[in-house]
């Protein structure tokens, strides 16, 4: 067996604390327990699961292609990689470990001390340890998707994904007016008709700008990958892409009494049967290389 490859980069520091479960209360759960690598480094299940067994508010969001992000978690409050990699750590809902406890436990353990003397030529702090799990997390881009490879002369779109294309960035289904550029995101925020005030309650950006525009906002997720992360939504509510895709076609048909829903999303967009399967077959194409060859 090849012996592991001595650490000695923020970076693959980062790694290993993204697994150390040590950062959790009962040292049971780690980042890396939700942020599966095999799901795209999200999970299979509606609401996230921390410490003890107990299911967290939210659906746990991806942390591919996040380099680049404005802003973090569905509420976005967090600004940057670094504050947020310390959040869930403190979590009640998820690792449940005050952060200074955190550290307290690195410093006792002597591989830490050593590690993060030899990489920062300090002892383990909170900056260093937010520092390090975020230049991990920075290394996770992904950018060698059928749809990219498409682009030059080795592979070409079906013609379902072709169709799905042109209705992703037309007028039509209007996908690519909240899911554009390279990460397929507009880093913005935007009630899409999952808030009631009821059985759908959870108020979003809301809760972090008190701003009554922002209630049952989320942040536009990227779409990167975007098949193998199922389930969907903040709340996980929907298993698979064509429900998801149903639910844009007519928001009315799930949630009849939505509260502050966008207004582009109001009217039902009247796609077929068929437009709706290329759809999901052009954002199938999204999936990085490394992991479509495993999923699909």
């Amino acid at each position: 067996m090849t012996a592991p490859a001595p650490i000695t980069t923020k970076q693959a520091l980062g790694q290993q604390l993204f697994n150390e479960k040590i950062l959790s209360k009962d040292s049971t759960v780690s980042c890396a327990s939700c942020h599966i690598p095999s799901l795209g480094f999200a999970d299979s299940v509606a609401l996230s699961i921390g410490i003890h067994g107990m299911a967290s508010s939210r659906n746990t969001p991806s942390v591919l292609n996040m380099k680049n992000r404005p802003y973090f978690f569905w509420d976005g409050r967090a600004k940057s990689l670094e504050e947020q990699s310390l959040m869930p750590i403190a979590n009640k809902e998820e690792m449940g470990l005050p952060i200074d406890e955190a550290v307290k436990r690195l410093n006792q353990n002597k591989t830490y001390t050593n590690l993060f003397l030899k990489i920062f030529g300090t002892l383990p702090s909170a900056r260093t340890l937010s520092l390090a799990i975020a230049a991990y997390e920075k290394t996770l881009e992904t950018d060698e998707s059928k749809f990219d490879l498409s682009f030059g002369d080795s592979i070409q779109l079906s013609e379902s994904e072709e169709r799905g294309r042109q209705l992703f960035v037309g007028e039509k289904a209007k996908c690519f007016d909240c899911h554009m550029g390279p990460d397929f995101t507009n880093d913005d925020f935007k009630n899409i008709g999952l808030y009631d005030g009821a059985s759908l309650s959870d108020k979003g950006r809301f809760n972090i700008s008190k701003k009554t525009e922002d209630l049952g906002k989320f942040k536009t997720p990227s779409l990167r990958n975007i098949a193998i992360t199922a389930p969907y939504m903040h709340n996980g509510m929907f298993k698979t892409l064509e429900e998801v895709v149903e639910f844009y076609n007519n928001t009315r048909d799930f949630v009849k009494n939505p509260i502050n829903i966008d207004s582009s999303l109001a009217k039902p967009l009247g796609l077929s049967h068929q437009e709706k399967a290329d759809l999901v077959n052009f954002m199938k194409t999204l999936t990085d290389k490394q992991y479509a060859k495993t999923r699909f």
